[in-house]
């Protein structure tokens, strides 16, 4: 296993973990790393759950691609490789610390569960960009928000935290920032409790579905990506960013 993502096992309930800190940025090797480490878990009866985690100060920040002209082979490589994490069959559990943003929005949702704390930030900020959401969210975060919330959070760049992300089940369990990684443990150790085929069969009834509809997700999004990565408005959503300015969107 390459040193980005590590895995331990105790107790019937593997860690994987992500180590780019602070912000744990993603591009398609780390995904690649995670989809490689889930499947492996798969053939292990000494698995049963899975917390996924992440070193440093942000659950994940978002992805890290190179220069402009390689985005698009790069996005197509990246979600065919973000597609299988959807094909595992074992539960994660994420345990969500900092922010969960773009793409690791949608990383933090490929997950079955979610434990935050009361600072954590999931923030789905593509229209402050002048972008178009990726990582299948059009299908998980409608899921575990409502098609309206996701309109509203998507439309508007919005973010929310640790109580409100509770509420509208953007997160499922609230934990104390010292305490998260035991707590993501714990539930992942209540569901390790129970009979093993019994829960893989619920997930294949309950999520079984969610891998070829990610797929046809993706293949719109990465469209959409890289149609608005042309215009005007995309590149001075990324500078307005980069000087931390409001966008002066032009509709071009």
């Amino acid at each position: 296993m390459a040193k980005d993502v590590t895995v331990a096992i105790d107790d019937h309930v593997a860690t994987v973990e992500v180590h780019r800190p602070p912000n744990n940025y993603f591009d398609v090797q780390l995904i690649r790393e995670l989809v490689e480490a889930t499947f492996a878990l798969d053939d292990d009866p000494a698995c049963r759950a899975i917390v996924l985690c992440a070193e440093g100060k942000n659950f994940c920040a978002g992805a890290e691609l190179g220069p402009q002209s390689d985005l698009v082979d790069q996005t197509a490589d990246l979600y065919s490789q973000a597609v299988q994490l959807f094909s595992a069959r074992k539960p994660i559990v994420a345990a969500v610390q900092g922010a969960a943003v773009g793409g690791g929005l949608g990383l933090a949702l490929a997950a079955d569960f979610r434990i935050a704390t009361p600072e954590s930030r999931f923030n789905c900020n593509f229209a402050k960009l002048g972008f178009h959401r990726g990582f299948g969210l059009s299908v998980t975060l409608p899921a575990v928000v409502g098609q309206q919330r996701a309109l509203e959070l998507l439309y508007t760049g919005g973010q929310v935290r640790g109580a409100e992300a509770l509420a509208i089940g953007m997160c499922d369990r609230l934990s104390s920032p010292a305490d998260l990684r035991a707590a993501a443990h714990e539930f992942a150790s209540e569901i390790a409790a129970s009979g093993p085929l019994a829960v893989w069969a619920i997930r294949e009834t309950m999520r079984g579905h969610l891998a070829d509809a990610v797929r046809e997700a993706t293949k719109r999004e990465h469209e959409a990506q890289q149609q608005l990565r042309r215009t005007k408005d995309f590149q001075e959503g990324v500078t307005a960013m980069a000087e931390r300015r409001p966008p002066n969107f032009t509709g071009q």
